[in-house]
């Protein structure tokens, strides 16, 4: 018998390494989504606000130890009104004074605790004489107020970056 002319087994050619497997591109798709999505929440939380502002302002200002509270107290009132001019149209804002600027701190709180509360030395202190009125209660009302500012619809909408540059 005659040894039949076959020719010796062949192996396939190794697998190379591009193009990858379509799991591989969905992994590479997945990845790059994650990072986006990282990328944009890091952003969103770091982002400066007025609210952000203001909190960091009112504990600094609670800090101070070397402020008297009448200082503290007309601060205070600055640093609320700059804050609800920052958030409100300034036609809503610019002009409250006395008891309708009260009313309306009480409205955007939803209880009536400046013009019932500590609030009303917000009024009351530049009209009296210095007697280092106590600051903490109506520092934690301004607490409140600005936690329930960063909930209302209004604040959310003006929550958009603070400008680095001055308007021309």
């Amino acid at each position: 018998m005659e040894p039949l002319p076959l020719r010796d087994i062949h192996l396939p050619a190794a697998i190379g390494w591009w193009p990858p497997a379509p799991g591989w591109w969905l992994v590479l798709l997945a990845a790059t989504g994650l990072v986006a999505l990282s990328a944009w929440l890091v952003l969103r939380w770091r982002r400066v606000t007025p609210i952000k502002l203001a909190r960091r302002e009112l504990d600094a200002l609670a800090n101070a130890q070397e402020l008297a509270p009448d200082e503290k107290l007309r601060r205070l009132s600055i640093l609320l009104r700059r804050t609800a001019l920052s958030l409100y149209p300034r036609q809503q804002v610019a002009g409250l004074t006395g008891a309708a600027w009260l009313d309306w701190l009480d409205a955007t709180l939803g209880e009536p605790r400046f013009s019932q509360g500590p609030g009303r030395s917000l009024t009351e202190a530049p009209y009296r004489p210095r007697t280092g009125t106590d600051i903490e209660p109506l520092l934690a009302l301004s607490r409140d107020w600005l936690r329930a500012l960063a909930k209302t619809k209004a604040a959310h909408r003006a929550l958009a970056p603070v400008r680095k540059t001055p308007r021309p």
